[in-house]
């Protein structure tokens, strides 16, 4: 039986992963799954990690195949990771000096994780 709990299980296992290949990268976690407002107005950003002076901003996806995860981050999601970026800045002011990118890390069963670093830019 499938739903909403397994599907649960799967995005905090893949983040799990993503977590692992990130910290192995030399990233420092600074949030998972932050969140802000509901509705339209809602941001949500899966982890903020940060090497350097690099903060990124990180959308996890697992899906059967890397191609399919990558198409799984439409530009409505990618807005709400960006203004979910945005309010961690705002409780953040410490931050605001870091260079901010958008990542994606990519999770396909029995493979390691793929980091995207920069995928994305605000406005594509």
């Amino acid at each position: 039986m499938t739903g909403r709990g397994s599907s649960e299980r799967l995005g905090r296992s893949a983040e799990g992963w993503a977590v692992l290949a990130l910290r192995l990268k030399g990233f420092r976690i600074l949030a998972r799954r932050f969140s802000i407002g509901r509705g339209a107005g809602a941001g949500e950003v899966d982890i903020v990690a940060r090497r350097g002076r690099a903060l990124a901003f990180v959308e996890v996806k697992a899906r059967p195949s890397l191609a399919d995860a990558a198409y799984a981050i439409t530009p409505h999601q990618r807005r709400r990771i960006e203004r979910g970026a945005e309010a961690f800045l705002k409780s953040h002011p410490d931050l605001a000096g870091l260079e901010t990118r958008f990542d994606a890390v990519l999770v396909v069963r029995g493979r390691w994780p793929r980091h995207l670093a920069d995928a994305w830019r605000t406005g594509d």
